[in-house]
């Protein structure tokens, strides 16, 4: 500004900046451009069964409950560009659970952010509130482009020149007056968009992108790996691409992905976490249940929860077998406490193994022994398909 006044909002920033954030821009806490959309979205009944977005659907497309009055969100992000991640044996997770655990990591820096404002004065007339790292029912794409932190997607993520689709959002409530924060507006967006492309829409193994913009979150193999708390869908078991958490197909295509990857890399900022260094599929069979918590600490992939990675791994062994993987099959379809796990070790062996005399009688054994008529069923249909490859 040239009256001789303090920006405040181009302090906050270089603040931010001096944070290690490689992104910072600011918005008007307000109802997201994007809630139309996300009304739709619930309406089609894209969001699977995460009711936690119908049943907050009214604090996401108005967030201003967020502050006690008028307020601007900070809107931050942190880069996780890396290279592919496989697991030893085979297997692949999403690249930005390989490290830390950005909800730690964000997080602090964001509190520390919000300290170093307060201690600092910027904020004259307010001060900052609460910080949030994806656990908040926030629509945070949608304000993150809004604030011009980047551009949406026909992906339905967020794209930045330089970082392509590779980094994390976070967002600082500033309680204070965002029409005197703002004198000038919000940034810009970055230039750039995605174009006539349509990688992402042509490459998505479950045709999850049902629209450029729109994912069906039933469809999404990032939602089953991570976010379902039960059996994956038989029909989209093929189709899980050797993905055991997560997926990073369409984001692999994007040309803005791509070019980020060539430029850049990360890994040493969040580093690799043991179990991802060390541990095989047929490991994450095996992992007791007594040693998990303090195992897999630190980890992003504990989001799926314990059942949930045996889960997942079973279905991966059972689309790409592989030395040891029948054994270990064997033993979670008799001794895994979780009936998801069992039941995904029995569709396992019956897509790999599923004419060996041996593995039909231990479907016929786990058929019998499994109490939940939901899982008797699917292992029923599990015995279907292994009779149908002998």
């Amino acid at each position: 500004m040239d009256d001789g006044t303090v920006n405040q909002q181009a302090i906050i920033l270089e603040i931010a900046a001096d944070l290690g954030l490689h992104l910072a821009e600011i918005a008007p806490l307000g109802a997201p451009k994007g809630a139309d959309h996300f009304d739709a979205w619930l309406q089609k009944g894209h969001a699977a069964d995460m009711d936690w977005l119908q049943k907050n659907r009214d604090r996401i497309v108005d967030p201003r409950g967020l502050a006690p009055g008028p307020a601007a969100l900070l809107v931050v992000g942190l880069a996780h560009v890396r290279p592919r991640v496989d697991l030893p044996g085979g297997g692949r997770i999403a690249r930005y659970a390989a490290g830390r655990d950005y909800h730690n990591r964000l997080g602090k820096l964001l509190v520390r952010l919000g300290k170093r404002l307060a201690r600092e004065g910027v904020l004259e007339q307010g001060r900052p509130g609460r910080a949030m790292t994806d656990a908040a029912p926030l629509m945070e794409r949608s304000h993150a482009d809004e604030a011009g932190v980047g551009f949406a997607s026909k992906a339905a993520n967020l794209l930045h020149p330089e970082f392509g689709p590779w980094f994390f959002l976070g967002e600082l409530v500033l309680e204070t007056d965002p029409q005197e924060l703002l004198q000038d507006g919000p940034s810009l967006a970055p230039a750039g968009s995605c174009g006539t492309c349509t990688a992402c829409i042509d490459v998505c193994p479950t045709d999850a992108i049902v629209a450029p913009g729109q994912v069906d979150a039933g469809l999404c193999i990032s939602y089953q790996t991570i976010e379902n708390r039960g059996a994956i869908p038989h029909e989209l078991r093929p189709k899980l691409s050797g993905f055991a958490f997560g997926c990073d197909i369409c984001s692999e295509v994007c040309p803005w992905g791509i070019k980020a990857e060539s430029k850049a890399d990360f890994s040493a900022d969040w580093g690799t976490h043991p179990v991802v260094e060390q541990f095989s599929l047929i490991d994450w069979l095996d992992q007791d249940e007594a040693g998990f918590k303090q195992t897999w600490q630190g980890s992003p992939l504990q989001r799926a929860r314990r059942d949930g990675l045996a889960r997942n791994a079973a279905i991966v062994l059972g689309i790409t077998p592989r030395e040891g993987s029948r054994e270990a099959l064997l033993r979670a379809l008799e001794q895994h406490s979780s009936p998801m796990a069992r039941e995904a070790a029995a569709w396992a062996l019956a897509k790999a193994h599923g004419p060996e005399e041996r593995v039909t009688d231990a479907l016929d054994r786990a058929h019998a022994r499994e109490e939940a008529d939901e899982w008797r069923e699917l292992i029923d249909r599990d015995r279907e398909l292994a009779r149908s490859r002998t």
